[in-house]
């Protein structure tokens, strides 16, 4: 036993595993491109989503006070987006809690949470699958910040994977907005995920988002090569 964790409540012990795992493989995972992929005019990238939220200007004075912005941390792959250096801790209905979730800016007109369907099994939440923005009806739960917490009455979801395009993605594939794709991983874990959500935007990257239980259960970081089929 290490000296003095006799005196330690769980939740301490638990504080620490989390810092140690976190300095040891770092909070952001890089985006991965095969050695071989079909992405045509542009890099096929494939990105692991973790656990996050995004924040009204409202809501984010609620969480750290009067006149609060968000600080970038680090820059996302998509133009314009980032981590922030501000987190909350999130309260579920069975008081548990996940600490340090980011919030990802810049703020937008709604507040919500991403999180895998294992944090859904940890707080007790029955996540629904849902494309981003869709949040209706869905559960909530209670967000700390350094100044005030706050009562999310929905808006807590697990997101569809999805892949962002561009017009020329869009033309190279033979898809449109909201078609449903599957993303072939080659290697050693390999897998097939079905119903990729296909989402337009004229400035975006092509950019695969799957969540941490999808990524590890393929072990993205092995794949040898990735390929986006058209239904």
């Amino acid at each position: 036993m290490i000296a003095g964790t006799q005196d330690m409540d769980r939740a301490q012990v638990e504080q620490l595993v989390r810092q140690v795992l976190r300095s040891q493989l770092g909070e952001f995972r890089q985006p991965v491109v095969a050695p071989d992929h079909n992405g045509g005019p542009n890099p096929l990238v494939v990105n692991v989503s973790a656990r996050h939220l995004h924040v009204t200007d409202e809501d984010l004075e609620v969480l750290f006070g009067p006149g609060a912005k968000l600080t970038k941390l680090k820059d996302l792959y998509q133009p314009g987006e980032f981590a922030s250096e501000q987190t909350v801790n999130l309260i579920g209905p069975r008081n548990r809690m996940i600490p340090n979730v980011r919030i990802l800016g810049p703020t937008r007109k709604f507040t919500q949470v991403e999180l895998s369907y294992t944090d859904g099994v940890f707080l007790g939440v029955d996540l629904p699958l849902r494309i981003s923005g869709n949040i209706k009806g869905t559960p909530g739960c209670v967000l700390v910040g350094p100044y005030g917490a706050l009562t999310l009455r929905e808006g807590v979801i697990r997101a569809e994977r999805h892949v962002h395009m561009g017009p020329k993605d869009l033309a190279h594939f033979g898809v449109k907005d909201q078609d449903r794709m599957k993303l072939k991983i080659d290697g050693p874990c390999g897998v097939v995920f079905e119903n990729l959500v296909v989402r337009e935007h004229p400035k975006v990257h092509l950019e695969v988002h799957i969540d941490t239980d999808e990524g590890n259960a393929c072990h993205l970081e092995s794949a040898t090569r990735m390929e986006l089929i058209k239904y």
